[in-house]
C-alpha cells in the first residue's frame, strides 16, 4: 500500500475556525476559490454560508488576475478563499453593483495582518531580508516596501448568488523560491515563528469587521467609512503609475484618488479627463529627481 502523497499534519486552526461560519482546510487544492465557488454553488449550497472558508497550504493550481497563474512549494504559502452573500440592515441582499468594494476589503484586512506581523517581528530584530512599509497596491497587491507579499482574486458566483475572495500570502519561502524577483514572504521580512492559524485567524477576523461594517451600511463605503480606510492603507495614491488598460491601452498619470466603489482615480499625463480605472494593471513609476 502506497503512503499517501500528502503527509504534511493538519495544522490546528482553533483562532480560525473561533472565527469563520465554516472552514474546510484542505491538504492541497488546484484553486481554493473554485473549491469554494463549487460547493456554494452545488447541492449541499445552503451548508456554505455567508464567511465560510475554504484554506490551504499547498495550493497547486491558484489564479491571479488576468488568468495568470500562481503557485508555491507545499507548506510555503497560505491560499484562502471566503464566501460571501452580503444582505444589508433590512435582510435584503446588498445591491450587487456595490460588490466592487469587496476585493478591496480583502486587501485592507491582508495589510492590517501583515502590517501587525511586521511591525511586531521588527522589534524583535532588525535583520530582515526583504523590509519596508506594509499598504496596498491597487487593485489588490499587499507590499513589504515595494515587494509583493500577497495577491487577491475575486470572484462573482453565477446569478449573483454570492462573490467568493481568494487571496494568498506568502509565508516562508526562501528568497530562491519566490515565483518573481519583486515578491517577498512574510519569513524574508524577518517574520520567522508565526503560526498558519495566527495568520488565518488574523486576515479573517479583520474581514469579517470590516466586511460587517460595509453590509450594515448597504454596501455603501463612502457612509461606512471604508473608502477612508482604503486611502489609509493605500501606498498607490499620489504616486506616478502606469495602467494597462484591459483593453489593451496604456495610460500614464498620477493616481490621485478612490472612488465609493473601490475605482482608482488617475490624472493622466497628457492632461485630458481624469480616468477612473475599474480594472487593469498598475505599475508603481519612480519619481524623477
Amino acid at each position: 500500500m502506497h503512503p499517501p502523497k500528502h503527509s504534511r499534519p493538519h495544522p490546528p486552526l482553533p483562532l480560525a475556525e473561533a472565527i469563520a461560519a465554516r472552514l474546510s482546510w484542505l491538504p492541497t487544492a488546484g484553486s481554493t476559490n473554485d473549491v469554494l465557488a463549487e460547493l456554494a454553488t452545488g447541492p449541499d449550497a445552503r451548508g456554505w454560508p455567508d464567511l465560510a472558508v475554504v484554506a490551504t497550504d499547498d495550493q497547486v493550481a491558484g489564479k491571479g488576475r488576468l488568468g495568470r497563474s500562481w503557485a508555491a512549494p507545499a507548506g510555503g504559502s497560505l491560499a484562502i478563499s471566503v464566501l460571501l452573500r452580503p444582505t444589508g440592515p433590512s435582510g435584503a441582499p446588498v445591491p450587487v453593483e456595490r460588490w466592487g468594494f469587496l476585493p478591496v476589503l480583502s486587501g485592507i484586512a491582508m495589510a492590517r495582518v501583515v502590517g501587525r506581523l511586521v511591525a511586531a517581528a521588527s522589534l524583535r530584530s532588525s535583520h530582515a531580508e526583504h523590509s519596508g512599509p506594509v499598504g496596498l497596491k491597487w487593485p489588490n497587491d499587499v507590499l513589504i516596501g515595494d515587494r509583493k507579499v500577497s495577491g487577491i482574486l475575486a470572484e462573482l458566483l453565477p446569478g449573483a448568488a454570492g462573490i467568493v475572495l481568494g487571496a494568498g500570502v506568502n509565508l516562508t519561502l526562501s528568497s530562491d523560491q519566490l515565483p518573481v524577483p519583486t515578491a517577498t514572504s512574510l519569513a524574508l521580512a524577518g517574520v520567522s515563528s508565526v503560526s498558519t492559524d495566527a495568520v488565518l485567524a488574523g486576515y479573517l477576523d479583520d474581514l469579517t469587521g470590516l466586511y460587517r461594517t460595509w453590509c450594515a451600511h448597504d454596501g455603501d463605503a463612502e457612509a461606512a467609512g471604508l473608502v477612508a480606510e482604503a486611502v489609509r492603507a493605500s501606498v498607490t495614491l499620489g504616486r506616478a503609475v502606469r495602467v494597462e488598460l484591459p483593453g489593451g491601452g496604456v495610460r500614464t498619470g498620477t493616481a490621485t484618488a478612490l472612488d465609493a466603489g473601490g475605482r482608482l482615480v488617475v490624472e493622466p499625463d497628457d492632461g485630458a479627463e481624469p480616468l477612473v480605472v475599474a480594472a487593469g494593471d498598475v505599475t508603481h513609476l519612480r519619481h524623477e529627481a
